[in-house]
């Protein structure tokens, strides 16, 4: 790249900081393309490292290993717990932050990415213009990769600040107040509620469909859900928050349950995590004929092109699942696609995981979807009650769960509850991926004892020879 009146010239050019911008830039740049990378951010991440999907799991561990210690009672060993240092928990998700973004500065570096901090606007197809940037007022580019992000969705008519929080302000861990109210029963909302639970907030929680995480299977979900009845002081579904004032400091909030009866109480803190939308305004987008969706949303193709050539998006602003793995893939894509390479957007399935305790985690085709698209199926369940690992660990609760195509015996789609969910549906997305059968999953010698067998057994139990029976 070289510098000339305030303009940087680069093979592509990435507009944003998070999982699908950083992972467009690197896979760009290892192509050998000339790469820039622009964040409004003093660091690289996006919301899913600073402010999000990072600083979470990290409380969430906290808060699940206090469990664990009080759950050990049970077998006659006393954890006592003294305290917990809030501060000091801070300081450490902080550092876990600031240690993973450093090494993505690392990586930019080693792979000759150069790193912009300011504001980017199309100016036209081939041009950005740079706001609040000392390095350069304009960029010019053979190739842009748009990966502006998401932000939360606000109640209608209540501003985020002081004790109404979006999720960013509620991982700051300023406070933990004594009653927090969580507007949105999603995997935002748990997670949220089950950490501030643990810190020993009372949290109540409400929802406005008829249970917790409206889009995943209704039978996984509910050991969760018998889970945070035990740790929540209430959980309201089918409710939702029609208004809430501020008095000095405390909030008093009006709840309806669309039945008339509305009542209002008091919260010390409202966490608001309803959902998040596009951030695709302001970025000059209409004025080169960027096509985008009602909802902002920008419209792409398998290539993760947009309808102007030269321009390419990815990630949360594309909408679909605003999940960073996704946007790792179709950073990488987008890439290759620029460099010349065969590559588009062919994903079978893409696994979401709720990191609560007991985790829930899916991928594939639901039950309730194979039943619309008229697929026919079978579903197979495997109670972990039936698994030793899970028994001599304690946690029996857990539920292993198969969608299998009927005329193939293709695994479809898997739903898990459970701790260590997450591994185990990492395995159903490659078996979706490689078209796996019940005899190949079956067939595949897991570790004895483990949770990971659980999927083995649920395979065998749907070729009609299960190996252990529940007690």
């Amino acid at each position: 790249m070289v510098m000339g009146e305030q303009t940087i010239e680069a093979d592509v050019a990435v507009i944003g900081g998070g999982p699908g911008g950083y992972s467009a830039a690197f896979r760009a740049a290892s192509l050998g393309l000339d790469t820039v990378l622009v964040s409004d951010e003093p660091r690289l991440g996006g919301v899913c490292l600073l402010r999000g999907c990072i600083p979470s799991k990290a409380l969430l561990e906290a808060v699940h290993t206090i469990a664990d210690a009080q759950r050990v009672g049970e077998w006659g060993i006393d954890l006592r717990l003294d305290g917990i240092d809030v501060e000091q928990l801070h300081e450490r998700t902080e550092d876990v932050v600031d240690r993973l973004s450093s090494g993505l500065d690392q990586i930019a570096q080693r792979r000759g990415v150069r790193v912009v901090h300011g504001r980017a606007t199309f100016e036209e197809a081939g041009v950005l213009h740079l706001t609040d940037s000392d390095e350069a007022t304009r960029i010019r580019f053979d190739a842009a990769v748009l990966a502006a992000g998401s932000q939360p969705v606000a109640l209608p008519g209540v501003e985020f600040g002081g004790q109404v929080w979006d999720s960013s302000a509620a991982l700051r861990l300023d406070s933990v107040p004594d009653r927090l109210l969580v507007v949105g029963g999603g995997y935002v909302g748990v997670e949220m509620g089950q950490i501030y639970a643990g810190l020993g907030a009372t949290v109540s929680i409400c929802e406005m469909e008829d249970r917790l995480l409206p889009l995943a299977d209704p039978e996984i979900v509910s050991p969760l859900t018998d889970r945070l009845a035990e740790q929540f002081e209430r959980i309201m579904t089918t409710t939702r928050v029609e208004e809430i004032e501020r008095f000095d400091d405390t909030l008093h909030v009006r709840l309806s349950n669309g039945d008339g009866d509305d009542t209002t109480e008091e919260f010390d803190a409202v966490l608001v995590a309803i959902g998040r939308t596009v951030r695709s305004e302001g970025l000059g987008l209409d004025e080169i004929g960027v096509e985008r969706r009602e909802d902002g949303s920008v419209v792409v193709d398998e290539s993760q092109r947009t309808s102007v050539e030269s321009v390419y998006a990815v990630g949360d602003v594309t909408g679909g699942s605003m999940l960073a793995h996704d946007a790792f893939r179709q950073g990488d894509i987008a890439a290759e696609v620029i460099a010349g390479r065969p590559s588009r957007y062919d994903v079978r399935a893409v696994p979401a995981v709720v990191f609560t305790d007991p985790q829930v985690a899916w991928v594939g085709t639901s039950a309730e979807e194979a039943d619309d698209r008229e697929i026919p199926h079978r579903v197979v369940t495997f109670p972990w009650r039936a698994a030793g690992r899970a028994l001599a660990s304690g946690r029996p609760e857990g539920i292993t769960k198969l969608i299998v195509e009927e005329e193939t015996d293709r695994l479809l789609g898997a739903a898990v509850v459970g701790p260590g969910a997450e591994h185990i549906v990492a395995e159903a997305g490659l078996a979706i991926e490689m078209a796996a059968t019940m005899r190949d999953i079956g067939a595949t010698i897991h570790t004895h004892p483990t949770i990971s067998e659980t999927f083995e057994e649920a395979a065998l139990r749907a070729l009609g020879h299960p190996r252990h029976l529940p007690s």
